[in-house]
């Protein structure tokens, strides 16, 4: 019990999260409902080919988007509407806003490639 009433103001007065706001978006990008997001849009984010087959148009992809450079609102209304493909995930808006932060955080190199390119021109 004694030890109980000196842990416990440590632990409301404790700042730190169990987990940071980036591990956060890399937990819900790598399972979010059951079905992770780069099955389909690659590691990070790039996009990736999800199944070949053939029809009478001959061979064909079904390719996931790449969504590295969605805005967050892009990404709010992927996730809460209804595609011919991608499941419906019904994650909150915080939740999608740490898998955009996670995916800006680690594409951070690629993004800044068009910031470069749109602030000469």
């Amino acid at each position: 019990m004694r030890l109980l009433l000196i842990l416990l103001p440590l632990m409301l007065w404790g700042e730190e999260d169990f987990i940071s706001h980036y591990e956060y978006g890399e937990m819900l990008y790598a399972n979010p409902r059951g079905v992770s997001c780069a099955q389909c849009h690659g590691e990070s984010g790039e996009g990736q080919i999800i199944v070949e087959y053939r029809d009478i148009h001959g061979k064909q992809a079904l390719k996931g988007s790449d969504i590295r450079r969605d805005s967050l609102d892009d990404m709010i209304k992927a996730v809460s509407t209804y595609h011919k493909v991608m499941p419906r995930y019904y994650l909150t808006n915080e939740e999608v806003k740490a898998i955009y932060d996670y995916l800006q955080k680690k594409n951070q190199a690629y993004l800044s490639q068009f910031t470069e390119s749109n602030s000469t021109e």
